[in-house]
């Protein structure tokens, strides 16, 4: 069983909304995921409010063998600056 972490596409028409989850290779792109790590709404304001990501079990699934997608590996650093600026403006 491969397995790959992608987006899935939700929501209303025209308005896009996003979930990243891990999901065999051969399923269709409205298949079932094995597990929802996460979502991305391109319409949010603030890159916190744009990727949310449970960071532990994005590193489980990669470490088990599953490919992320370039699309997902670019939300995860997005995700990653998001957290790490908050703490950087709470020292000041």
């Amino acid at each position: 069983m491969a397995v790959v972490i992608r987006l899935q596409r939700t929501g209303k028409r025209k308005q896009a909304y996003y979930r990243v989850v891990a999901i065999e290779k051969t399923r269709g792109p409205q298949g079932r995921p094995i597990e929802v790590l996460g979502s991305y709404n391109p319409r949010g304001e603030k890159p916190k409010d744009k990727v949310q990501l449970d960071r532990e079990r994005f590193e489980h699934w990669l470490k088990v063998g599953a490919k992320a997608s370039d699309t997902v590996e670019s939300l995860a650093k997005l995700a990653t600056k998001a957290e790490a600026k908050p703490a950087a403006e709470a020292k000041k």
